[in-house]
């Protein structure tokens, strides 16, 4: 058989590998891997990208490719990255591509109407719209399937833009015309508002005098552009040190150099100040990314960096897959922040991914923190990456002064709340006389945590989900659960036992601010959660507390984001216990974290700092350290128990997730993966490179909107043989009932 000149297409739909198309001689010579065409499946059109090409005999029955869409092409070295990412994730190529592709633009929209929301060709899009999606009042049946995941989200939200959800969620546009086609979602375009990045005038700045530290790491970083190599830096600098100053001049020099950057952060939505510090140096020059954009700003910004005319990208870690010319530098703020791992759809890893990329086109990253995670730390420890250290805060001020308050031993302030501790109550009347701010700290969102009847001590929980409900008392006095957003009003009675002594348990932060504004009535007292704000109104309640006009902030870990927040000279941790009693090997590390960094909010003016930490622990190792911003004597101890129990980074860990509404069918398909997996673990059982297969189990949360949850294990030292393990698993999953969903997480972040 003659051979044809045959295009491998990538394809936005979850099919395991690229689909095979003749190539037609008309385009034989115009399409190059990154293409975007127009293509046949089954009977109908669909936009797919040419992964790669290759002359060999045609498949049966393969069909041509219809044409070449111009206007938008993947270049080559990210096509190459986004292979290696769907690789290493197992995940279909065509889910992956679609991360880094921008919202379709007009040509593709009036040829393809299965890519349209409506059904129907769209005329373009309007320059200042924005498509937002609403719930309805619909009660949902048992089919809406994998879409129940982002149909609670937008009802928590009231009402969201579709682009932030694409960001959220794999494939949200297809999930919200399913959903819109059974009644439950309706979709609105409405007037976009101003980019509030963009907003307003900056004032530009010119480079500060760096400190000694700061310049040696600014000099290595910029020697480190000249290698053949890629290099990967772990930039430690204690809170307020100055790591922004470090990033704007490395930014600096891959301008000099021609080089482009991506900088990475968290959650952009709660880093104004940062975003506002790269536009004062290098002016509206720069791509920020994020979901208030609508469709068309998204796809001129796409097109800006992919002419070359933009070179900086900021944003969060979609914007991993910006397109880049001539990458050269990739930064990730905040590297240790769980946020940087993607928790539906494509479970890629962004800080992991960020060092792959830098590695691919020869550049340099850098990986920013104060409290640099344990996996960033090993690299430099076995010479992987090297680490650079900002030892003192770049102003000179002192690193606050910390207490611990054992909670076991003293007693609650005037309020009779024991989580408003005596100390507490005194230090926050201290810091209002002196015209000062306070923040206090409170994992917990909601008023109450639980609701019990103490006739009977029965809990209220969720009738979907394995969880208490929350009580939210601002929401209009509801009960909600906060895994599938059911409410449901506070009962007057005991379901079970009818007893009318209702008892609610536990501090919220709704509740401390109320607490708060009884115990201070003349205080201004202001919370900060996913209840109150997100978005731009993040930035309206930080702008209040560096206007002075709130002496009190209460809030969720939102408030240890890196605000620089002068004023604040006093930092309360309600309960520094909270999250040590997560079932996860993280929960230490989490919770030194957490107190390092909403400690470093106090102090950061010209008035030293005050940190109290409220605790029923005071010996637990992650809170001794925090106490005494000990960042190193932390990840010596951690390591230590990490290498013992042979837990991440001393192995790799992937977790299969299993859920279907039969209990019973859910728990053999999870056996199924667990033998399917131990079949693949050959060798010597006690070898230190083995594979260990650990379960089925129940998951910590076993019923999540009606659907049984459970887990398989697989960890190994040898990434070759977890490698062996997950393609068997992977394997297996196709083989499992419709009726079962299944999924796997490589390095998992969350174990829940």
């Amino acid at each position: 058989m003659s051979e044809s000149l045959l295009a491998d297409v990538a394809l936005p739909v979850p099919l395991p590998r690229p689909l095979t198309y003749l190539v037609p001689d008309k385009l034989a010579s115009s399409l190059h891997p990154g293409s975007r065409v127009l293509c046949t499946l089954g009977g109908r059109r669909i936009v797919g990208v040419v992964v790669a090409l290759r002359r060999a005999p045609p498949p049966d029955k393969a069909k041509p490719l219809l044409s070449l869409l111009e206007g938008v092409s993947l270049p080559e070295d990210l096509l190459s990255f986004l292979q290696k990412v769907s690789s290493y994730y197992l995940q279909p190529i065509g889910e992956v591509i679609r991360l880094a592709l921008p919202p379709i633009d007009k040509e593709a929209t009036e040829a393809v109407e299965e890519l349209t929301l409506f059904g129907s060709a769209a005329k373009g899009v309007a320059p200042r719209k924005v498509q937002w999606v609403v719930a309805t009042s619909t009660i949902e049946s048992e089919n809406v399937g994998r879409g129940a995941p982002l149909l609670a989200f937008v009802r928590a939200h009231g009402a969201i833009p579709l682009s932030r959800l694409e960001e959220q969620f794999g494939g949200a546009r297809a999930t919200v015309k399913r959903l819109r086609e059974q009644g439950l979602l309706a979709v609105e375009e409405r007037e976009a508002k101003r980019d509030p990045f963009f907003a307003s005038g900056i004032e530009r700045d010119a480079p500060h005098e760096a400190t000694p530290p700061q310049a040696a790491a600014i000099a290595a970083i910029a020697d480190a552009f000249g290698g053949q190599t890629s290099t990967t830096f772990l930039l430690h600098g204690v809170t307020g040190s100055g790591k922004t100053e470090v990033y704007l001049r490395a930014i600096s020099r891959a301008k000099e150099l021609g080089r482009g950057t991506i900088v990475l952060v968290p959650e952009i939505a709660l880093t104004p100040q940062l975003v506002g510090r790269f536009r004062a140096r290098f002016g509206d020059d720069v791509a920020v990314l994020h979901s208030g954009l609508t469709a068309r700003e998204r796809f001129d910004m796409w097109r800006k960096l992919r002419e070359g005319a933009v070179d900086v990208a900021i944003g969060a870690r979609s914007a991993l897959f910006a397109p880049i010319r001539e990458l050269g530098l990739v930064i990730v703020d905040e590297e240790h922040d769980p946020s940087f791992k993607q928790e539906e759809g494509v479970r890629y890893h962004a800080r992991d991914m960020a060092i792959l990329r830098a590695h691919l086109h020869g550049g340099v990253c850098v990986l920013g923190s104060a409290t640099p995670s344990l996996e960033t730390e090993h690299l430099a420890r076995t010479k992987k990456a090297t680490k650079l250290v900002l030892p003192d805060r770049a102003r000179a001020q002192t690193m606050p002064k910390v207490d611990i308050v054992d909670l076991k031993r003293i007693g609650p302030g005037p309020t009779g709340d024991r989580r408003i501790s005596l100390l507490l109550h005194r230090a926050i009347e201290e810091t209002l006389a002196a015209k000062e701010q306070s923040i206090l700290f409170l994992n917990r969102r909601g008023f109450a945590p639980s609701i019990r009847c103490e006739g009977c001590g029965e809990a209220s929980s969720c009738p979907h989900c394995t969880v208490a409900l929350t009580f939210h008392k601002k929401r209009g006095g509801v009960m909600r659960c906060h895994w599938c957003d059911h409410e449901a009003p506070m009962p007057v009675t005991c379901a079970k036992c009818g007893s009318p002594r209702i008892a609610l348990e536990g501090l919220g932060t709704e509740k401390l601010e109320e607490s708060l504004g009884e115990a201070f009535p003349t205080a201004r007292i202001a919370r900060l959660d996913r209840d109150v704000a997100s978005g731009k109104d993040v930035e309206k309640v930080l702008a209040r507390v560096r206007a002075r006009e709130v002496d009190i902030l209460v809030g969720t870990q939102m408030v240890t984001k890196g605000h620089d927040l002068p004023h604040v000279t006093l930092v309360g941790v309600i309960n520094a216990d909270a999250a040590l009693s997560m079932p996860d090997f993280r929960a230490a590390e989490r919770t030194f974290q957490l107190l390092v960094q909403v400690a470093g909010r106090a102090g950061r003016g010209d008035t030293p700092g005050r940190v109290l930490v409220q605790t029923y622990d005071p010996e637990h190792h992650a809170i001794r350290f925090a106490t005494k911003h000990d960042v190193q004597g932390f990840l010596d101890r951690e390591l230590v128990d990490r290498r013992e129990l042979l837990y991440p980074p001393f192995s790799r860990m992937a977790l299969a997730r299993v859920d279907a509404v039969d209990e019973r069918e859910a728990q053999l398909a999870a056996e199924e993966l667990a033998r399917v997996a131990r079949a693949a673990a050959r060798g010597d059982p006690d070898a230190a490179d083995s594979l260990d297969v650990r379960g089925p189990a129940a998951a910590p949360i076993a019923r999540v909107r009606n659907r049984f949850r459970f887990r398989v294990m697989l960890r190994s030292a040898s990434r070759e043989k977890l490698r062996q393990g997950t393609l068997a698993v992977h394997a297996a999953i196709a083989r499992l009932p419709r009726t079962v969903r299944a999924a796997i997480d490589v390095d998992p972040v969350n174990l829940l």
